[in-house]
């Protein structure tokens, strides 16, 4: 066989599987963050669907309790939280006005004697009370319209996310039913590339995906869903936006505290000390849940290192939006794993070769 012919061959021959892959992400990707999402939702969630279909004995029974669970405690708290994100955005005079409608009043005298920037903030904020709502509407107004832009960057509008939203709930009900044929297909598919190892990888990717669910979701709702009964309690006005902005912070990692505090700090401003105060002892174990239950949950799905899986999170967030809080974990893991395989199977250097620290 001529050399040159065979190489030419192989070369037509990876372009053409090339251009297969390339044209079927590219049919795809209108569907890519539905299937990813819908993915995770079942990953997550499979567990409870085994226990739930050996208790009814009926294994479509089973699916539709878990369709129907699934939209109601995780689809449709994520839809409604970035849908009023975006309704934030849009209203957001019209709250600030709501927020300022007693007045900002003077600032306090230790506020003056702060270092380094005290006697500016203090300037600045006789300067907001002096102008009253309007020129507090003012002052965060071109905010306003980057944190639309980048809402409507990261969800695609309303629109987008409803057909997503419906999309999620087909493609859940139908991984449901047919999921241990897909998980099947994902193994083998493992193996070819792989092998053994390539199992292990997939595995781990799932068990990744789970550990954040429980992790990372399962926080930002009990922190959410207390930070928002404290605010209602408390007398805050719009607790349910409130509530679903905090979700979202949680989410990202950052924490309810850039809520909570200044609902705090308004509390106090409109003269309510008492219920101020009772918002700042609610708000001190509502902003430290997260450093105890998160760790809790993701150590029960994946021995990974704390700091991988939130640098995965907080990282795909970034760089890949809403989906990549599990996409960035999923990532991180396997090429840790992979790394660490391949170091561990490899000669080891001996103690003499190991450079003292």
């Amino acid at each position: 066989m001529n050399p040159s012919g065979d190489i030419t061959r192989i070369v037509l021959l990876v372009l053409f599987i090339f251009m297969l892959l390339a044209g079927s992400v590219w049919t795809l990707m209108p569907f890519l963050g539905g299937i990813i999402w819908a993915a995770t939702v079942v990953i997550a969630t499979w567990p409870i669907l085994l226990r739930l279909r050996a208790r009814t004995g009926k294994p479509w029974l089973a699916v539709l309790i878990m369709t129907g669970a699934t939209l109601l405690a995780v689809l449709l708290p994520l839809v409604l939280a970035v849908g009023t994100l975006l309704n934030v955005a849009h209203r957001g005079p019209e709250l600030i006005r709501e927020f300022m409608k007693s007045g900002l009043g003077p600032p306090p005298a230790w506020l003056a004697k702060f270092p380094i920037a005290g006697e500016e903030m203090s300037a600045k904020w006789q300067h907001f009370a002096a102008g009253g709502p309007e020129s507090m509407i003012e002052a965060a107004r071109p905010y306003l319209r980057i944190a639309g832009e980048w809402a409507l960057s990261v969800t695609g509008g309303i629109g987008m996310i409803t057909v997503t939203f419906l999309l999620i709930v087909i493609l859940v009900a139908i991984l449901y039913a047919q999921g241990e044929t897909a998980a099947r297909g994902v193994l083998a598919f493992g193996y070819r590339l792989g092998g053994e190892r390539g199992i292990e990888v997939m595995q781990l990717a799932a068990k990744a995906v789970r550990s954040v669910a429980l992790g990372v979701v399962v926080t930002a709702l009990v922190q959410s869903v207390l930070a928002g009964l404290a605010l209602w309690l408390c007398g805050i006005p719009y607790p349910g936006i409130l509530t679903a902005l905090i979700f979202l912070l949680c989410i990202a990692q950052i924490g309810p505290l850039l809520v909570m505090l200044p609902s705090i700090a308004w509390l106090y401003w409109s003269g309510d000390a008492v219920w101020g105060t009772v918002l700042l002892v609610l708000t001190i174990p509502i902003g430290t849940l997260d450093n105890v239950l998160r760790p809790i949950l993701i150590m029960r799905g994946v021995q990974l290192p704390m700091l991988l899986i939130i640098g995965g999170v907080i990282g795909g967030l970034i760089g890949f939006g809403v989906m990549g809080l599990f996409v960035g974990p999923v990532i991180l893991a396997a090429t840790y794993t992979l790394v660490k395989s391949w170091i561990a199977e490899g000669p080891q250097p001996t103690e003499a070769q190991v450079p003292a620290p």
